[in-house]
């Protein structure tokens, strides 16, 4: 497992998001302020909510701002680009390359705000201080992907990180969310540098199919997923 050495900005929020929010709340009330955060956020951006019989309809695509939901996780998907492979990905074990980012959904001030970019390594020539062609070069979490294996088998998907610069080191375990395997059952990654053809969506996930801390402590992220297959 590769560690990252640059991870003073990684260490900040682990410790951020490990400090206490117990302020009497349960968890019935937690999870009602999620839901209300979710609805909050999809009214906010005027996001169409489809059904998943209205998505197998179109052929499991959906619209530039239209997001299926999946009724039994509480996942929302859109699908920017199902990528190029020849098919969704049969029984077998992969190595799957993702580029993301992570933000919060729901104002939490013992741990972030409204819109926090809690993780991520996508956009490298939007990070402060880039220069192109520069000397200087970017920490190395911005510059590898996430890397995983994923076992499928008929209907059920697992997966760990084998090398991971972020998420790992954040939120220190290697079960990859249960929610970033969703849209394997739909896209079709392939082998490829393009960001053009790259498999890619966004997500909104419920803390129950989501990192550790957002199961620990009951929030929803946003988030944005790029899959390639990686050797």
């Amino acid at each position: 497992m590769k560690r990252i050495k640059e991870g003073i900005a990684a260490l900040f929020l682990a410790a951020l998001f490990l400090s206490s929010c117990d302020d009497g709340k349960t968890y019935a009330e937690y999870r009602d302020d999620e839901i209300d955060a979710i609805e909050s956020w999809i009214s906010t951006h005027n996001y169409q909510i489809i059904s998943e019989s209205d998505f197998y309809a179109q052929d499991t695509m959906t619209a530039e701002n239209q997001f299926v939901l999946f009724e039994e996780s509480g996942i929302y998907m859109n699908i920017i680009e199902k990528g190029k492979g020849e098919s969704v990905l049969p029984d077998g074990s992969y190595a799957i390359l993702s580029r993301y980012f992570e933000i919060a959904m729901q104002e939490r001030d013992e741990m972030f705000h409204l819109g926090d970019t809690l993780t991520g390594n996508m956009n490298l020539l939007n990070y402060p201080g880039y220069i192109v062609d520069s000397s200087w070069s970017l920490p190395m979490y911005m510059l590898h992907p996430e890397e995983y294996k994923v076992t499928i088998n008929g209907t059920s998907y697992s997966a760990a990180f084998t090398s991971s610069y972020i998420m790992y080191p954040i939120y220190g375990t290697t079960s990859v969310p249960t929610g970033w395997l969703l849209p394997l059952h739909y896209i079709k990654p392939s082998r490829t540098a393009s960001s053009d053809d790259v498999a890619r969506v966004r997500l909104l996930i419920p803390h129950a199919e989501g990192t550790a801390n957002a199961v620990k402590y009951v929030y929803p992220c946003y988030y944005e997923i790029t899959y390639s297959l990686g050797k």
